[in-house]
């Protein structure tokens, strides 16, 4: 994808409008993703760097030809958030999400220190867009489900392995069952150990994601709009009719409205 330069994209939006351009950052333990956004939309240009590359030397050359106003950074790995900050603070006002930034929900929960900040933003997601009471789902590194209140209150929810962990880990504690690529099986009997296991990850994962959405639905006491988001969140949907959404864009677009809320 092009970048956006000063005198491109971003540029006549500022001049024009006058609306602050923000860059939002999803540091996550896999990848970290990029993202420009204006206070009622996201904006086209959007990167992402394997998070064990990102220093302060490659963001800044990722992002030297695209304008911003301020940063905004979620983060669920330390050491790269003082890196990211480093980048761009005090040059630019930065804020980094946690429990304290303003966020149009309620926390229900006795640490609220300890919840990752992803989630939060997954959470502002969906109270933006979505009705509540819900239950987010965000397939990555690790697989989270957020429950979120009629009140509406971040609740709490279910921290499980990641599809893609699970198979990494199969792998390399084995010795003769391979990396498979994740892909919809063709039948549940393998005929063949790439099959077999092809089965057993997507039939198995949509076997887990359906026992914790009963769980969680009959502790919520009803109905609960049901959102899934995530690399595998396209995959393990097909086989789960309780997931009513597949949203791709939720966690930016829950730090787009951080974003406005606290710069």
């Amino acid at each position: 994808m092009p970048s956006i330069s000063k005198t491109d994209k971003a540029g006549p939006f500022i001049n024009l409008i006058g609306n602050m351009i923000y860059l939002l950052i999803d540091n996550s333990n896999t990848r970290t993703k990029f993202r420009l956004a204006q206070k009622d939309f996201l904006l086209d240009w959007q990167q992402w760097l394997p998070t064990c590359d990102v220093t302060a030397e490659s963001v800044r050359a990722l992002t030297q030809n695209v304008s911003f106003d301020a940063v905004l950074l979620c983060s669920v790995v330390p050491e790269k958030a003082a890196i990211l900050r480093e980048a761009f603070a005090p040059d630019l006002p930065f804020h980094q999400v946690s429990s304290e930034s303003r966020m149009p929900l309620g926390i229900d929960y006795p640490l609220p220190q300890q919840i990752g900040a992803d989630r939060l933003a997954n959470a502002v997601g969906v109270v933006r867009q979505y009705p509540v009471p819900a239950i987010v789902i965000d397939f990555g590194t690790a697989v989270t489900f957020d429950v979120i209140s009629a009140a509406p209150a971040y609740c709490g929810g279910v921290i499980a392995p990641g599809l893609g962990s699970m198979n990494e880990y199969l792998h390399r504690k084995t010795a003769l069952l391979p990396l498979i690529e994740l892909a919809e099986p063709a039948q549940a009997i393998g005929k063949s150990t790439h099959e077999a296991m092809l089965a057993g990850a997507v039939y198995g994962y949509r076997g887990l994601v359906k026992e914790i959405l009963a769980q969680l639905t009959k502790e919520i006491g009803g109905d609960a709009t049901i959102i899934a988001t995530g690399g595998d969140a396209a995959l393990i949907a097909k086989g789960v009719t309780e997931i009513h959404h597949v949203d791709p864009s939720i966690t930016m677009e829950g730090l787009r409205f951080l974003a406005v809320e606290n710069l």
